[in-house]
């Protein structure tokens, strides 16, 4: 397999997905489950694209094994590494294992490295601290997240938002 059909899959991965409004559930899934095909059957993209098809479907349960599947073989192209680990905890999240996302959450932040998902990560671990009865700090990291995108009263809310856990 060459990187030029890995990236060429991806990208028509991107654009069916820039698409979803315009297909129903069961169209949509074996659109992506036949781009994924053209990679070999172990290829950690084709399975995290399977993943995210089903994912963005509802089918939280279908989803997980697959992200972690592709997880555990590795390699994945870009930032679907890191998508991987925030999709795979939300989804671990809804269907009742809030801990083991935030567990995967962490771990993914402590790795360092701040990037353009930096703060869906923030987002994603402050769901799952929502869900473990733990809403203080995940307001605290959904605002000092925000506060970054503000037109006016960034550093405010920023601070305000590092204040909820002091308080």
């Amino acid at each position: 397999m060459t990187a030029d059909l890995k990236n060429d899959v991806n990208r028509r991965v991107a654009a069916l997905f820039a698409a979803i409004d315009d297909y129903d559930e069961q169209k949509f899934i074996a659109e992506v489950d036949a781009l994924a095909a053209e990679l070999p059957e172990d290829d950690a993209d084709g399975i995290f694209h399977r993943g995210c098809a089903r994912d963005s479907w509802g089918h939280s349960d279908l989803a997980v094994p697959l992200y972690a599947r592709a997880l555990e073989i590795g390699g994945l192209t870009g930032e679907n590494s890191r998508r991987a680990v925030i999709q795979m905890s939300s989804s671990l999240r809804n269907i009742g294992r809030a801990e083991d996302g935030l567990a995967t959450l962490l771990k993914e932040k402590d790795a360092g490295g701040e990037d353009h998902l930096s703060d869906a990560l923030d987002c994603t671990i402050a769901l799952c601290l929502s869900t473990l009865g733990r809403d203080r700090e995940g307001l605290s990291l959904v605002l000092v997240a925000l506060a970054k995108h503000l037109p006016r009263y960034n550093r405010s809310m920023g601070n305000y938002g590092r204040l909820l856990l002091e308080g």
